[in-house]
């Protein structure tokens, strides 16, 4: 039998808000999705001026980071033409995502979710994506403080 912990619907929330925070501070609108380990969307949030086209890159840079349990500017490092992932951007019935963005959300190396930004460049969304991660592990260091 195996436990499994994932992010619950508060965790998401934890998140997105973070990520907005981010996103709102460097003046770029963005689309943010927050999924469970298994890849499965808990929350979603396109913020006004969000790229339409942006919701589905955002879930599935969260569903990559949390099935792959690695953030997605990896795989796009990893499937240039000769590298050992070439051509992998085209699996899973081309949902994974190779672009910076996706992160997964990990506590003691065990994975519980991942996030996903998009509508700004790589690096902007990845940046977001990593204050949706920051603003989650900062309330986990006040959980364990007490």
């Amino acid at each position: 039998m195996m436990t499994i912990r994932r992010l619950d619907s508060r965790d998401a929330d934890i998140l997105i808000e973070g990520a907005q925070a981010r996103a709102e501070t460097i003046g770029v609108p963005m689309c943010i999705a927050v999924t469970d380990e298994a890849g499965q969307l808990i929350a979603f949030r396109r913020m006004d001026g969000g790229k339409v086209t942006s919701t589905t890159i955002a879930i599935d840079k969260a569903f990559t980071a949390a099935g792959a349990r690695k953030a997605t500017h990896e795989y796009g490092q990893a499937s240039q033409p000769g590298a050992p992932a070439y051509g992998i951007a085209s699996a899973i019935g081309g949902r994974l995502m190779v672009v910076g963005g996706g992160l997964p959300v990990m506590l003691d190396d065990e994975p519980l979710g991942g996030i996903g930004v998009s509508s700004g460049t790589p690096d902007q969304d990845r940046d977001v994506a990593q204050a949706g991660l920051d603003a989650f592990n900062a309330h986990l260091t006040r959980l364990s403080s007490g």
